[in-house]
């Protein structure tokens, strides 16, 4: 609460990405405590693929509607990938997979610009992946929206550094130093909602590179992957035609804590396809601007 208060203090235009996965929903909840009683003092922006499971966008929806604490409920800015390639912006994804992480960039930098934003909170933490753990929890983008690993600035003893120039925005991860442990014990301890996916149960899926795919009308086995019937679960929300399931039979959230106590694999390096492609993948995608 203190990094989100310190961004609003410093930064002049902040906005919070909102994918509806269990990190942002805990950021979410952490921005919403940092301010009250006063309602959230920026909107948050979803960049939808288009390709989503249908249980998150209901659940984003639902979230961020009007309630009886919050009459006005949260201000959603709505980032199409969609959009972007009707407009030209970008062009359609010719992975063979249907995936369209990688336009996902362009859609962020064009939202990010047309709402004057110069700083964006996002919920990644550095157990993920090895380039988030390059990350400072203040990370800053050039003019360009790209991202210098070698540009870091330091930041003793949790002393923040906002300062930037005309043209630059800074990313801020509130959440870097926790584990996947801490966020489903912080989901356990404020009883917060989660997207039905995130819990295990019956799906209709197939295996591709070793990773379990649901069947949809965005991704449908090939010659030779079979269809079963599975008790499985999702540790991360995405792309679906990238994000694969866990066989799992957690249907509660101690019975998920136990499960990913004993995992010795991150949630993106089991389910996550696009990391898969080079050692590098994620820290190529970062530098072009991405989350």
């Amino acid at each position: 609460m203190h990094i989100i208060r310190e961004v609003v203090a410093e930064l002049e235009r902040p906005v919070l990405l909102f994918s509806g996965g269990k990190d942002s929903i805990v950021l979410l909840r952490l921005a919403e405590k940092a301010f009250r009683p006063a309602p959230l003092p920026f909107p948050i922006m979803h960049v939808d693929t288009g390709h989503n499971f249908g249980e998150v966008i209901e659940f984003r929806d639902r979230r961020v509607a009007p309630t009886a604490d919050n009459p006005d409920g949260i201000e959603l800015i709505v980032a199409s990938v969609q959009e972007s390639i009707d407009s030209g912006r970008v062009a359609e994804s010719t992975d063979p997979s249907g995936s369209r992480n990688r336009l996902q960039t362009r859609t962020l930098l064009d939202a990010l610009e047309k709402g004057g934003f110069d700083a964006a909170f996002g919920g990644a933490r550095r157990d993920e992946e090895r380039a988030r753990a390059k990350e400072r929890i203040f990370s800053f983008r050039d003019e360009f929206g790209q991202w210098d690993p070698r540009a870091q600035r330091p930041e003793p003893w949790s002393l923040y550094n906002g300062r930037i120039r005309r043209g630059e925005s800074v990313r801020v991860f509130p959440l870097s130093n926790w584990t996947e442990t801490d966020i489903w014990r912080y989901i356990e301890l404020e009883n917060l909602e989660l997207p039905s996916i995130y819990f295990a149960g019956e799906r209709e899926v197939f295996e591709r590179d070793g990773i379990l795919l649901s069947v949809s009308e965005f991704s449908q086995p090939r010659d030779g992957e079979e269809v079963t019937t599975e008790w499985v679960r999702y540790r991360t929300v995405g792309d679906l035609t990238i994000t694969g399931a866990v066989r799992s039979r957690a249907t509660t959230i101690p019975e998920i804590i136990a499960e990913i106590s004993e995992a010795t694999v991150s949630e993106r390096g089991e389910t996550r396809a696009d990391d898969r492609t080079s050692s590098a993948a994620m820290e190529d995608r970062k530098r072009e601007g991405y989350f």
